[in-house]
């Protein structure tokens, strides 16, 4: 499965407000996206791995379009 290595961009990290947002767009795709083996589609998963900011993650999906995506947001500061 494809694979990209990303900065948490965000000042709190994969927390509340972030991992939202991640996971909302995460559903709205046609395709399995997961952050260091988690579904990047649930909040609460999101929430469980306890990435900081500044923290790296690998996002994985097969779906190329997808993982850009969901990279993307996670490299920015979605807490701001």
């Amino acid at each position: 499965m494809p694979s990209k290595s990303v900065v948490v961009g965000s000042a709190v990290g994969l927390h509340a407000r972030p991992a939202a947002i991640i996971a909302e767009k995460a559903g709205e795709l046609d395709a399995d996206v997961t952050i260091n083996g988690v579904d990047a589609s649930s909040s609460l998963m999101l929430m469980t791995l306890g990435a900081k900011n500044g923290d790296t993650v690998e996002v994985e999906s097969d779906d190329e379009a997808a993982l850009d995506t969901i990279a993307a947001l996670v490299e920015q500061d979605l807490d701001a």
